[in-house]
């Protein structure tokens, strides 16, 4: 992920002049600063960008290095997204990259998110899951969530669900923000936090 340095009298003929040279379109550009020089007789503007193209390679090649030093066998679809990337490993052994609740996936995706995240100004929006587990994953937990809400009513008493990361719990509460019986509520310390089903 390389830094790019280009000048022009206006933002926009740098922009140009990125472009060009780098020979990528208008979407693959990430401009990271935007600095304007006045001189005595002329005004220059200077931008930093990146090539979103070398960015979806080095996370390709971190990922496809972690997995192989794994001793696991893996292909990746990246799918452009309008605030980031979305990433999706396909492997020969989905269940040690998924771990106990979907902590590897989320260890790999902060830190593939660190490492790109360093040499932005900007943060990029980037979603990894394997296999799509996290897709399942979130179909199950609204499932649940409204299966135990309807059980909190029926028995007229509060339900306390498994500890949870902050994300699952986001979905939670989410799916009942409009239930008329029933509310949620976060307690416990990280990373035993979990949601309890409260009748209203």
């Amino acid at each position: 992920m390389n830094k790019y340095y280009f000048e022009g009298k206006t933002r926009e003929e740098a922009i140009n002049l990125a472009l060009q040279e780098l020979k990528i379109s208008r979407e693959d550009l990430v401009i990271n600063s935007c600095e304007e020089k006045n001189g005595l007789l002329k005004k220059n503007v200077k931008i930093e960008v990146l090539n979103m193209n070398e960015i979806v390679s080095f996370i390709k090649d971190t990922i496809g290095e972690i997995t192989k030093n794994m001793n696991i066998d893996s292909n990746l679809e990246v799918r452009r997204r309008e605030n980031g990337l979305s990433i999706t490993i396909f492997s020969d052994n989905n269940a040690i990259l998924i771990g106990k609740n979907g902590k590897n996936v989320a260890a790999l995706q902060l830190l593939i998110r660190q490492m790109v995240n360093s040499r932005l100004s900007t943060p990029l929006s980037v979603i990894i899951d394997v296999g799509n587990y996290k897709e399942k994953r979130i179909k199950n937990i609204e499932m649940l969530a409204k299966r135990l809400a309807r059980e909190a009513y029926k028995t007229q008493t509060e339900i306390a669900m498994d500890s949870m990361n902050s994300y699952e719990r986001r979905i939670v509460h989410e799916v009942l923000a409009k239930d008329r019986y029933v509310y949620t509520e976060s307690i416990g310390e990280e990373p035993e936090r979990k949601v309890v089903i409260k009748l209203k």
